[in-house]
């Protein structure tokens, strides 16, 4: 896998009381395959080149063990905020799971958020860390329709996959919740959808919902949203620009 040079892995989160009490903030990688038609992380304030390829952070576990054992509190470190640290490659590559492995070596919490199944493979680690500090795993789910899903979320795991893996978390006693983020307008914003998603969550055992009735539209991320919604709904590309 490509790299890419970092200088640092955690960076100290200016507003972390407002989300999810996060005091740091850590990607392990840059850019992300998920193809989310929607994902804010492509706008260009990001600077995020060739967004669809995964690369790596070269000597990520390296730089973050030299910073956790050197930061002058504890605290909770926020995982996937721009780049899914649950991707196709960790399977193999285990990076994020190393990393928990130095969170809990060094007594630091986790936040993390992913829309991928793969993170109930990382279970024990998140029991461990639940020990002694806090922990909390966030599944974005935007449908609870799977046909939807596979629509604008192509290569991630299907809504229902991801109820399932809320499931075996909550069941394993790890805080964990869903992100309906966002919730796009003319897709998936009718109260018939808002209802069965909060239904399928509490049936999973989510511990709750947080919700952002919007999505955004910046520069780039909004060429690439209506691309797809152009080639996917005929039509609704016109209906937005009415609005937005």
């Amino acid at each position: 896998m490509e790299t890419v040079p970092a200088k640092t892995i955690l960076q100290n989160v200016k507003y972390g009381d407002q989300w999810f009490g996060s005091d740091y903030n850590m990607n392990l990688y840059r850019g992300c395959c998920h193809g989310c038609i929607y994902c804010d992380s492509r706008s260009d304030c990001y600077r995020i080149a060739d967004f669809d390829t995964v690369r790596m952070k070269k000597d990520a576990l390296l730089i973050l063990e030299r910073e956790l054992m050197y930061k002058p509190r504890k605290g909770v470190v926020g995982i996937g905020a721009m780049s899914d640290s649950y991707n196709p490659f960790e399977k193999q590559l285990c990076l994020t799971r190393h990393a928990l492995e130095l969170l809990d070596r060094y007594g630091f919490g986790v936040s993390l958020e992913t829309k991928s199944t793969l993170v109930i493979r990382d279970i024990d680690l998140f029991q461990r860390i639940s020990k002694h500090a806090s922990c909390i795993v966030k599944m974005t789910i935007t449908t609870p329709d799977d046909a939807l899903s596979r629509i604008i979320e192509p290569h991630v795991s299907l809504s229902s996959q991801r109820f399932s893996a809320i499931r075996e978390l909550s069941a394993a006693g790890i805080f964990t919740g869903v992100l309906l983020h966002p919730v796009l307008p003319y897709l998936c914003d009718d109260e018939e959808d808002i209802r069965k998603m909060v239904e399928l969550s509490a049936q999973a055992g989510a511990k709750f919902i947080h919700s952002s009735f919007s999505v955004t539209l910046r520069q780039n991320q909004r060429t690439y949203y209506y691309d797809k919604l152009g080639e996917h709904f005929p039509g609704l590309k016109e209906r937005y620009e009415q609005v937005y």
